[in-house]
């Protein structure tokens, strides 16, 4: 079965629409419960600058909207951004810190430190 360019554009078409009233939901609820007000910087905001608020997913899950509004923060556009390029460098980092069977991490990023600024010390 070939879909025609008018029923593919017909079914984009709604997928935005259905998107669009999703995002209009959980962002005016957010917006109703929760302070005008980044969560991350502090900015806040008025009727003026609104479209700049965002409603962010802490765990990253748009399907997740309880009522209560307990998974969304607002954050400006610049901070959401900031909050969802973290969690892709993460992704790409394998998820996780590299830690020993205690749970300490590995990683000692300041182990020479001390021989850098002290040269003279080794």
């Amino acid at each position: 079965m070939k879909l025609t360019r008018e029923k593919m554009d017909q079914a984009i078409a709604k997928v935005r629409r259905a998107e669009a009233e999703r995002m209009k939901g959980y962002r005016e609820q957010s917006l109703h419960i929760h302070p005008w007000v980044c969560a991350s910087c502090g900015r806040e905001f008025t009727n003026r600058n609104l479209h700049l608020l965002t409603v962010h997913h802490k765990d990253h899950n748009h399907d997740n909207n309880p009522p209560d509004g307990s998974n969304w923060e607002n954050l400006c556009i610049y901070c959401h951004e900031h909050e969802h390029s973290k969690y892709l460098d993460y992704e790409a980092g394998g998820g996780g810190l590299a830690v020993d069977n205690k749970g300490s991490i590995k990683h000692k990023p300041f182990t020479r430190l001390a021989d850098l600024i002290n040269p003279d010390k080794r």
